[in-house]
C-alpha cells in the first residue's frame, strides 16, 4: 500500500510559506506523493452534489502549483485529484506536464484526470458540458500521441482536435508516455480508467458493493482493450483518522494507494496529523532533509 496527501488549498489559503512547509514535513515523513485539486473558475450557486463550494474559495492552479512545490522538495511525486481536463487543451497540456516531468526528473507521475461536475464551469470554458466525458477521451489519447511522436510528427483528426504532422518536444523524462490515472465515481469513470488510464481514483459517496463492482468494471474494460488489468492502480481517499484495520481492509478490496484528507485547521497541526499516520503505517523517513 502507498500513501500520499492531499493539499488543502482552498482552506489552506495562499500563503507560500505554509504549501512550502507542508510538502517537506509530508516528504520527510515518507509520504509518497502530494495531491492538489482542480477548478478553473467558481460562481454563486456552484454546486457538485455533495454541497455548494463558496465562490472565493482560492484554488491554486494545480500545476503551477506543483511546479512550485518541486523547487522545495526532493522526491516527492505530484499528484492531482483532479485536473479538470475537458478544460484543457491537450496540446498545449502535454507540453506543460512534459516540462514538470523533466524539470523535477520524473516526478510528475500521479496525473489523475477528471470531467468536473459544474455546468457553469464548463461554460465558461467555452465547453459544451454533455461532451465533457468525449473530450477527455479524445485528450487523453492526444496527450499520449505527441508524447509518443518523434521529429517527423504526429496527425490527428477527432471530434473536438485537430492537427498534422506536429512535434511536441520535451519528452516526458526518460519516457515517451506518463501515466494518466482517471477520477470519478461513476461506471462510466471506471470504464475510462481501463480502457485509456493507468489507474482509478475512486470518489464520490458509494458504499464497498459499488466501489467493487467499478473496480472490476475497469479491470474488464481493460481486458477488452488488450491492457493488463493487474497493472492498473487503485486509489481512494481518506481521512487522517484512517487506521491500520481500515487500510487493510482497503487492501483486500484491491485498492494500492490512499491519499489522505489532512483537514486539521493549523498548520503544527496538519504537521501533527501527518507525523502520526507515517508513524501508525511505518513509513519510511530516512530521507535527506531538505
Amino acid at each position: 500500500m502507498k500513501f500520499a496527501l492531499s493539499y488543502p488549498t482552498p482552506f489552506n489559503g495562499t500563503d507560500p510559506d505554509r504549501l512550502v512547509s507542508f510538502a517537506r514535513h509530508a516528504e520527510q515523513c515518507g509520504f509518497e506523493a502530494l495531491y492538489v485539486q482542480d477548478h478553473i473558475v467558481l460562481y454563486p450557486g456552484a454546486n457538485y452534489g455533495a454541497g455548494e463550494l463558496p465562490p472565493t474559495l482560492p484554488y491554486f492552479d494545480p500545476l503551477d502549483c506543483l511546479s512550485f512545490v518541486v523547487a522545495a522538495t526532493q522526491r516527492l511525486l505530484l499528484g492531482t485529484g483532479v485536473l479538470l481536463l475537458p478544460y484543457r487543451h491537450p496540446v498545449v497540456l502535454a507540453k506543460r506536464l512534459a516540462t514538470i516531468d523533466t524539470l523535477s526528473e520524473g516526478r510528475m507521475r500521479l496525473l489523475t484526470v477528471g470531467l468536473g461536475a459544474l455546468p457553469g464551469e464548463a461554460q465558461a470554458m467555452g465547453v459544451d458540458f454533455r461532451t465533457r466525458g468525449r473530450r477527455a477521451d479524445e485528450a487523453i489519447d492526444v496527450l499520449r500521441l505527441l508524447w509518443s511522436g518523434g521529429p517527423d510528427g504526429v496527425d490527428h483528426h477527432g471530434e473536438f482536435f485537430a492537427f498534422d504532422k506536429l512535434c511536441s518536444y520535451p519528452k516526458p523524462f526518460g519516457t515517451t508516455d506518463l501515466p494518466i490515472h482517471v477520477g470519478g465515481s461513476s461506471r462510466a469513470a471506471a470504464r475510462r480508467a481501463g480502457l485509456r488510464g493507468d489507474g482509478y481514483f475512486a470518489g464520490g459517496i458509494l458504499d464497498e458493493d459499488e466501489r467493487d463492482l467499478q473496480i472490476d468494471l475497469a479491470r474488464k474494460a481493460a481486458v477488452e482493450a488488450g491492457r493488463d488489468p493487474a497493472a492498473l492502480e487503485y486509489t481512494r481517499w481518506e481521512s487522517a483518522e484512517l487506521t491500520v484495520e481500515r487500510a487493510g481492509r482497503l487492501a483486500e478490496h484491491g485498492v494500492t494507494r490512499i491519499v489522505v484528507n489532512v483537514t486539521a485547521a493549523t498548520a503544527d497541526e496538519q504537521h501533527d496529523q501527518m507525523s502520526a499516520l507515517a508513524e501508525r503505517f511505518g513509513l519510511p523517513t530516512d530521507i535527506r532533509p531538505v
